[in-house]
């Protein structure tokens, strides 16, 4: 098991759903999950981490088609970096997840 990364949350924002030449489909979306914890003072604390995740493919179609802002999914991928130079020249450094599986939760 290696470069493995399960998540479960919130969809934050509409997919971005690219169609490729060939007819292959690219989504992007961003998931928000929470942890929930008691600080030392005893007031209970959540804290939200959003991920950038990339779905290709058939998975690419599922979000397309079944996933929206709020919606609650489980995913499983593998995590990668990349870089560019952005339009004016300066590097810009990506963390994402690459999307294997999808489950759909909730209603």
């Amino acid at each position: 098991m290696r470069n493995k990364v399960q998540l479960i949350g919130h969809v934050g924002q509409e997919p971005e759903i690219k169609n490729l030449e060939g007819g292959k489909k690219v989504a992007t979306i961003t998931l928000a999950t929470n942890e929930h914890y008691t600080n030392q003072k005893g007031e209970k604390v959540e804290q939200t981490e959003w991920h950038r995740l990339t779905a290709w493919g058939k998975t690419a179609e599922i979000i397309e088609k079944y996933v929206a802002k709020g919606k609650e999914i489980a995913v499983e991928g593998k995590l990668t970096y990349r870089n560019y130079d952005d339009k004016n020249g300066d590097k810009k450094y990506v963390t994402e997840i690459i999307v294997n599986e999808l489950v759909l939760l909730g209603k």
